[in-house]
């Protein structure tokens, strides 16, 4: 641990709470709605306005800055040939419901910070720019130049980094501060498919807000009476969902189900709502054309989370597929939208894969409107990126530290020489996409000083740690 850049975080930790609250406080999903590219606002205004924000600060701690057309903000400092990038993002996924405390108002409770990003990414952001200035302050000359990158798209495309490509060049290497400690060097594959199907139906659900989240709320109106609803299902039998049933004014009931949000990459976290849906549709006596299909898409998902019974489960050294329903549009014309999120292990081939997925959702008679393919990522372990940070991590925390396979995405996959490194801790119940999003207050200062250490080590002529 670095003296000079500990002690000057410790004295600025108060600025740096406030900067993470501030930031915090920015509805940054992306709108495109309120959308320009033409004047830098190709996400829409409330990400344009977060990233000016940080850009504000950083020009505040003396540092350059530029703004890449509203795709992109850098803050840069040092000297050197070559370039240590640290890759960060400030939009975040819809906020959904079910919040203990208002999810932009950054309010401070037990020792948290709570809001939607204040784990992924603008608390982990603010604190690399923290640790930057602490870097900055200590006077430590570096080889490296030092640049953070602000990304406004991570959650819904990455649309800002293949701007960036585009404008800038890559850093030399990077590391990514959206992920997991001790280190993640290995990503899966990440697949996306959308499913639909034309057909007159009785049925109009609503359910999930994003394809990389696990769909913890969804709705149906269909033509039953509250009574034979019930006289049908037990309710109490879905636990540990939550059901209501509340007859409608115009007719027919309202059915609403409650699970457990999670990251798309650990669904085995929550509780899909989607998939109680489907089990308790498929008990209801509704017309043939929509029982068919519903009973079909249980047998299909089940409440499964590695794709068993869509026949694509599989497995390697990266780790094991999962699967995952994140949003379902179900209206009088059908099946309008299915999407499904899959992290495939590095090994899986593209096309295998989704012609077994294709023929599975054919018997629910569900076709493929559109699929996506983004390529995992490994850095082998005797790379200079995964030796120095694992020496970093193990200085905070002492012991055996091996490098992580996730399934998650980061912008690590869309740079060379990039790992993803923290700031999700071993044993620390997370609250990434999901309702009260959180960070201890003591995390964001210790990644503050963990990742000044970080660029100490990676970009700074001398190793004072």
């Amino acid at each position: 641990m670095n003296k000079q850049t500990s002690l000057w975080i410790d004295n600025h930790k108060e600025d740096l709470i406030e900067a993470c609250r501030k930031v915090l406080r920015h509805r940054s999903v992306k709108d495109l709605k309120s959308a320009d590219p033409s004047k830098g606002i190709p996400f829409g205004k409330g990400i344009r306005n977060c990233l000016d924000e940080v850009l504000l600060m950083a020009h505040s701690l003396g540092f350059e800055t530029q703004n890449l057309d509203g795709y992109c903000g850098c803050v840069d400092y040092g000297e050197g040939e070559e370039q240590l990038g640290i890759l960060s993002h400030l939009d975040v996924v819809p906020e959904g419901t079910g919040w203990t405390y208002p999810p932009y108002d950054a309010q401070i409770h037990d020792g948290r910070i709570w809001g939607r990003g204040a784990l992924d990414d603008k608390g982990p952001a603010i604190s690399a720019l923290y640790a930057m200035a602490a870097v900055k302050a200590s006077g430590l000359q570096t080889r490296r130049r030092i640049r953070l990158i602000l990304g406004c798209d991570e959650e819904s495309g990455m649309e800002c980094l293949a701007h960036y490509h585009k404008v800038c060049a890559s850093p030399d290497l990077c590391f990514s501060p959206d992920a997991d400690y001790p280190l993640v060097n290995s990503e899966k594959n990440i697949c996306g498919a959308v499913f639909h199907k034309s057909f007159s139906s009785v049925l109009t659900i609503d359910a999930g807000t994003v394809r990389n989240a696990v769909a913890y709320h969804a709705a149906c109106k269909l033509p039953l009476e509250e009574g034979e609803i019930r006289s049908c299902v037990d309710l109490s039998s879905f636990s540990p969902f939550e059901i209501s049933v509340e007859s409608e004014e115009s007719g027919g009931s309202l059915i609403s189900i409650q699970g457990v949000g999670a990251h798309a990459s650990t669904p085995w976290m929550g509780h899909n709502a989607i998939y109680a849906m489907f089990d308790l549709l498929s008990r209801l006596p509704l017309p043939e054309d929509d029982l068919t299909v519903l009973q079909e898409l249980h047998q299909l998902f089940k409440y499964e989370s590695h794709g068993q019974s869509l026949g694509i489960d599989q497995e390697d050294e990266s780790g094991r597929l999962t699967a995952n329903c994140g949003i379902l549009h179900w209206d009088k014309d059908g099946i309008q939208e299915l999407a499904l999120d899959i992290r495939a292990p590095i090994s899986t081939k593209e096309n295998e894969m989704f012609a077994t997925l294709e023929n599975s959702m054919k018997k629910a008679g569900l076709l493929l409107l559109s699929r996506s393919w983004d390529q995992g990522y490994h850095i082998p372990e005797d790379h200079e990126l995964v030796v120095k940070l694992l020496e970093v991590y193990r200085r905070y925390f002492p012991g055996e530290a091996k490098p992580l396979a996730i399934g998650g995405g980061t912008y690590a996959r869309h740079m060379v020489n990039a790992v993803a490194f923290g700031p999700e801790r071993p044993g620390f119940v997370t609250s990434i996409h999901m309702p009260d999003e959180n960070i201890p207050v003591e995390h964001l200062i210790e990644n503050a000083k963990i990742y000044a250490d970080a660029i100490i080590a990676l970009a700074c002529k001398e190793d004072e740690l």
